[in-house]
């Protein structure tokens, strides 16, 4: 906006047309010398000035201006949050075994408390530090303080993933989905808005009148974008709707709210690759993997606005054509078929085996 008709090169110039022509005004004259690092100081505020402009506009504020902006729709950023982990305690004969709650346990650099009983021996455990980092850790957990009798500690799966502070992309795209989706009470831009906002949920797909008048379906993924535990349904249907059609949360009077997760389909490769030499499949087989995953991971991101989500075979070739060490691919098969996959509004795709020949 200011860089051109306020640089630097710009303003000398005019500054310099103002001094009365009998004047030395060249380079290195005094009146030179005077005018140029004001008009350098000029330039600096402009490029500042740009900078606050820019910081009144959503799609270009960052930070805390950013938050300013769309706290006057109603819309906050969401903090960072403690993943909840199950984790099995078994004592010196291996038989599962109550705990107290609150005793902290950790693994790696990560320290987990026990906070409440699932069933003998079995607990949820929450990650003392917020964010993604609490996800990551299955196996052994290793007690802080003693505690009599106890076995083998160790952690089994993720209940409700942690989650990173939200980025300004992620808090602009919320945004501009509450703008542009005007929400009402009951309707489906609002089921997505109020469901999204639970914590631990990372996208949903709102089926309405699916089993009759008033009837409405939630279905829902966590923050990773993989299936919901059961703790996590639990805690949205018991967020969402209680006691059928009585209005005693945040479902309206006369709604029928089921909330589920969706289902995975197993999504098994086969190709074969013309490697660089001294490349193996052992080698890439990882990486491999990895780009798969990461691509699966686009299609989950995607699927709560898609009537149905297609696992493509191009798609698929093209980033395993990206691995360094791929010459070529061909004969590729995706559940034993040339085709590509669709998938139905209630299903997400899982990586399965992958086989390179």
């Amino acid at each position: 906006m200011f860089e051109k008709k306020y640089s630097y090169e710009e303003i000398l110039p005019r500054m310099l047309e103002q001094v009365p022509e009998p004047l030395d005004k060249r380079e290195g004259s005094v009146i030179f010398n005077a005018l140029a690092p004001v008009a350098a100081e000029l330039a600096q505020m402009y490029i500042e000035l740009e900078g606050v402009v820019n910081l009144a506009f959503i799609d270009t504020a960052v930070d805390e201006y950013l938050d300013k902006l769309v706290e006057q729709m109603g819309v906050t950023r969401r903090e960072a949050t403690k993943a909840i982990k199950k984790a099995e305690f078994y004592n010196n004969e291996n038989e599962l075994m109550d705990i107290e709650i609150g005793k902290r346990f950790g693994i790696g650099e990560l320290i987990y408390v026990v906070k409440n009983r699932i069933s003998q021996g079995v607990y949820q455990v929450e990650c003392e530090t917020n964010g993604i980092a609490g996800n990551a850790p299955i196996g052994i957990l290793i007690p802080v303080d003693n505690i009599e009798g106890l076995g083998v500690a160790k952690i089994a799966e993720t209940l409700i993933p942690g989650t990173d502070i939200e980025t300004d992309e992620e808090l602009r795209e919320r945004y501009y989905e509450k703008v542009n989706q005007p929400t009402f009470a009951g309707n489906i831009a609002d089921y997505k808005a109020k469901t999204k906002e639970i914590e631990g949920v990372g996208a949903v797909k709102v089926i309405p009148t699916w089993n009759g008048g008033g009837t409405v379906k939630l279905i829902i993924l966590d923050t990773d974008f993989n299936v919901a535990s059961e703790i996590l349904i639990e805690k949205v249907q018991e967020l969402m709707c209680p006691n059928p059609g009585q209005g005693l949360g945040i479902a309206p009077i006369g709604h029928d709210v089921t909330v589920v997760t969706a289902t995975e389909k197993e999504i098994n490769i086969s190709t074969t690759l013309t490697l660089k030499q001294s490349i193996t499949t052992e080698i890439i087989q990882e990486e491999i993997e990895s780009v798969i995953n990461d691509y699966l991971l686009s299609l989950k991101r995607d699927w709560q606005d898609l009537e149905e989500i297609t696992v493509r075979v191009a798609q698929l070739e093209s980033r395993i054509l990206n691995v360094d060490g791929v010459i070529d691919i061909t004969n590729t098969l995706v559940n034993g078929s040339t085709a590509n996959i669709i998938l139905s509004s209630e299903y997400i795709p899982k990586l399965g085996e992958v086989v390179l020949n």
